[in-house]
This record gives C-alpha cells, sequence and structure tokens, in this order.
C-alpha cells in the first residue's frame, strides 16, 4: 500500500488512553444509570471517543490543524 494514501494518526498515545477510559466510563453510565437522552448522548460521544482512541484519528483535530501525536 502507498504510504502517501494512509490517514497519519494525529492522536498521541496519552490523549488515546484518555478518550478510550472516558469512553468507557460514559458508556458504563448510559447503561448502568443514565436514561432517555443522556443515555444515548453518552452512548454516542462514548463510542465516538473509544473510536477515535483506537484508530489515533480525530476528524476534528484534523480540521482544526491540531496534533497531540508526536510521532510523524
Amino acid at each position: 500500500m502507498n504510504t502517501s494514501s494512509k490517514i497519519k494518526q494525529n492522536v498521541g498515545r496519552p490523549d488515546r488512553f484518555l478518550r478510550i477510559v472516558v469512553g468507557i466510563i460514559l458508556l458504563s453510565l448510559a447503561l448502568l444509570s443514565l436514561s432517555g437522552f443522556w443515555s444515548g448522548a453518552a452512548i454516542v460521544v462514548g463510542l465516538i471517543l473509544i473510536g477515535t482512541g483506537f484508530f489515533g484519528i480525530c476528524p476534528m483535530y484534523r480540521l482544526m490543524g491540531i496534533s497531540t501525536c508526536t510521532i510523524r
């Protein structure tokens, strides 16, 4: 695969870890104690945080020109 066509990571290791932990906490809250709108919102935000943490790519960071990743 051509390396120029790969999307570069823009989320660093500490940021990724924090996103995954907060995402898991939000999913747990949604499943255990929240209800209605807040449960749905926590699930959506939690899944987004886990996804961006797992893949190391944040579309919002890319739009704003931010990168917490030290390895390029």
